[in-house]
Parts: C-alpha cells; structure tokens; sequence
C-alpha cells in the first residue's frame, strides 16, 4: 500500500493547498495583493492545512463543475488531467480562482489527501461585466491513489475579485472518482452449424490502483447482447454473472449469422463498458 502521508514532501503539486488565490491586477497595471490572507497552519508532516473562509461583500460562487460533469475516470498508469470551472459573480467582475479535489474529514484533518490546481493561471472568461466562469486544471495521478479512493471527492473552490474580496468554500460541490473498466468477448466456434451451441466468454476487470494492474471484478451482473447481421440494433439474450476472477461464461444456440457482445451497466465505483461486436458466421 501507498504511504500517502509522503505525498507533499514528494510533489508540491499534489500536496492539498489552502487554495491560495494570486494577486489581482490593478486597472493601471499595477499588480498588487489583497487585504486578505488564504493560508492555513501547516500539519506536522509539512502539509498544508485549510480553513474556511467567510466571503464578505457581494461575491459569490455560483456554479462549479468537475470532468463537464461526468465522473473521472482513471486507469492505472496515466494521469487524468480533469477540468474544473468555477462560476462567480461580483459587481467588481473576477479576476482570479482556485480549486482542489480532495478525501478526508476535513482540509485541517491529518486523514486529508487531494489533487489541487496545476500551476497554470486560471483560464476567466466574462458571460458580462459581473460574471466570469474560471477554468483551472487538476492532474490525477493513479500512483498516489488507492482502491477505496474510487468514491465521491469533495471540490474547494475560492474565488477573488477584481475589488480584492474572496470567498472560499472547502467543499462547495463534489465529483465521483472511478476506476477504468475494462471488458472482453470470443463468441466459438467460427463458423458455426445452425442449431449448434456457441460458447460465449470474457472477462470484466477493473484498475487496481494498489498494484498497477487490471484484476477481475467479481460477483457483477454483465448482459449477453446479440445483433443479427442484417440489423443494427442489440438485444439482451441474457443475463449472467462475473465468477471469482471476473471471467465470464455462457452458451447459446447458433440460428442466424451474428455479432455477440457483453455490456457491463457499471457500479458507482466503475464506469460501464461494452465489448465491440464478435461476428459469428452460421452456416
């Protein structure tokens, strides 16, 4: 297992910040820093703790979305570079925002672990004078990832304004970490008499995160799908479920060429996958 607790010493970049937001610009140029301060205590380790922020003034974050809203999905080797765009709005307009992803009972918590913002600027864009959605990068790395990770992580978001106000939330909405699905078929014996036995095989498997590898997911309910040749639609011939190892297997009868497939639903923890079609030729 990962000894997480390594992390910040390891990479700044991964270590959970205290969302600290940058300086603004002034209208003649000038850069200048608030009259506000967004760092935290350190914890024994060297991280960074976090602590919330009362906004004062007419700021607010509005909207925040994660990966366009859909859940990350991380194998076991790449980094996931996920998106997050944080609306908000001042009668100042924005000038500037920060985010982390992150697990724990709470940011000042030794138990905290997350993701925060690559070192690129956030990207502002104004809908008008008040409003700007911020867009800003987080890398997910698998190698500091463990397999209860894949649950929902919480999203800090702290915003500044062009009039120097702030508003921080710790956990101002939350996105759903996955591990990446991985899913086979071979449809036999090719070709096949008509009225013979087809014999269907595959295997769900699913990231282990703990030891870079695929292993099976077991107990899970995968549907057998068939399309005749002639049709672009499939039907669920039946269902069956993954053995002790994630393998699959089943027989059916042969009665017209065709493709066979297997379509996993996915669970909250891994997101579905569908097999391509194995064509099936019955003479």
């Amino acid at each position: 297992m990962r000894i997480r607790a390594t992390v910040a010493a390891v990479s700044g970049a991964l270590a959970l910040s205290a969302l600290a937001v940058p300086a603004a610009q002034a209208d003649d140029g000038r850069t200048w820093t608030p009259d506000f301060e967004l760092s935290a205590p350190e914890h024994s380790d060297g991280r960074m703790a976090a602590r919330a922020v009362t906004a004062y003034g007419d700021l607010k974050i509005t909207k925040a979305v994660v990966n366009g809203g859909k859940p990350i999905v991380v194998g076991t080797t790449a980094p996931k570079k996920v998106t997050v765009a944080i609306t908000a709005t001042d009668d100042s307009g924005i000038a500037d925002a920060s985010t982390v992803l992150w697990i724990g009972s709470g940011l000042e918590s030794e138990d905290s672990f997350g993701f925060s913002q690559n070192e690129e600027a956030a990207k502002c864009k104004a809908a008008n004078a008040t409003t700007s959605t911020c867009t800003l990068t987080v890398t997910v790395d698998p190698a500091w990832l463990i397999n209860s990770d894949s649950t929902s992580w919480k999203v800090g978001a702290a915003v500044l304004s062009k009039d120097g106000q702030v508003v921080q939330n710790d956990v101002f909405a939350r996105a759903r970490l996955q591990r990446l699905s991985r899913l086979t078929v071979n449809a036999a014996p090719e070709p096949v008499k008509k009225g013979r036995t087809i014999t269907v095989t595959g295997k769900l498997s699913r990231a282990n995160w703990e030891t870079d590898t695929y292993k099976g997911y077991t107990g899970q309910s995968v549907k057998l799908q068939f399309r005749k040749k002639t049709s672009s639609t499939y039907t669920t011939v039946k269902t069956i479920k993954t053995n002790s190892t994630g393998a699959l297997k089943t027989t059916v009868k042969a009665s017209v060429d065709g493709y066979w497939r297997y379509s996993f639903a996915g669970t909250s923890t891994t997101p579905a996958v569908t097999t391509a079609g194995d064509f099936v030729d019955v003479k």
